[in-house]
């Protein structure tokens, strides 16, 4: 991805996490979510253990609060979904505040919050510490078939143009003095994602016409450049953490 285009949830920082290898940091954050999903849902003590691990690195990462904190909304409707759960759920039942809520709820909602923020935390940090085309690479060098990042980098990047290209209708719109906006005037805005299907087809066959003369063949030379050993060593502390405290939550 060039240096034009917009990258909105990479922080630039110059940090120690930031200079991590990309693959190294793929690995690390994969299996310190596999141990924290891996933890006994009352192992209190591991929660808040993994808690200050996320928060040492995004400290180390230089990654601000603010930033760190909007990027957890994104786990918004699950945490809706979770305090449905000692309401409608079934089993014994307890009393909090005068209201009866079932204790296997309560349980299935804690397990799913706390979980479910910290391993949204975690790939918070990642995407915060690394762009997207490094991303791909380091997917690359993990070995993962080229056909999956390819289609992911055109996702990517084409996905910049068609919301480019949907900006660019809206304000013609509304330069008209049309702004559909309720209910009622939701053939307008069937019209436009019509109008904006096509738009798109037409632009991606042109896209392929140009990269296939300029003799694409179905793949994207990348570099093959291994990580340091001290990037893996440093990456893989973190999870190897977590993976001790969930092996100590699971034996006591």
């Amino acid at each position: 991805m060039s240096a034009g285009h917009h990258r909105p949830l990479f922080v630039a920082r110059a940090s120690p996490i930031h200079a991590l290898a990309p693959e190294c940091k793929l690995v690390a954050t994969v299996a310190f979510v596999f141990a924290v999903v891996a933890t006994p849902r009352d192992a209190f003590w591991a929660f808040g253990l993994y808690a200050g691990i996320i928060g040492a690195v995004a400290a180390l990462a230089r990654i601000p609060c603010s930033v760190f904190v909007r990027r957890l909304a994104i786990e918004l409707p699950f945490v809706a979904f979770a305090l449905l759960l000692p309401i409608i759920g079934t089993g014994p039942d307890t009393e909090v505040l005068g209201i009866s809520l079932s204790i296997p709820g309560l349980w299935g909602a804690w397990n799913i919050l706390i979980k479910g923020t910290l391993g949204v935390a975690a790939t918070g940090i990642l995407v915060a510490t690394t762009d997207v085309r490094d991303l791909l690479h380091g997917l690359e060098r993990l070995r993962v078939p080229t056909a999956f990042t390819a289609i992911a980098g055109f996702m990517i990047r084409y996905g910049e143009v068609v919301t480019g290209e949907l900006r660019q209708m809206r304000v013609a719109r509304i330069s008209r003095g049309h702004d559909p906006r309720w209910f009622w005037q939701a053939r307008a805005i069937a019209a436009t994602a019509g109008t904006l299907f096509i738009r798109s087809y037409e632009r991606g066959e042109r896209v392929y016409l140009a990269m296939a003369s300029r003799g694409y063949g179905g793949t994207v030379r990348t570099t093959t450049v291994r990580a340091p050993t001290r990037d893996w060593f440093v990456a893989l502390s973190f999870p190897a953490a977590g993976m001790l405290i969930a092996g100590v939550a699971a034996w006591t």
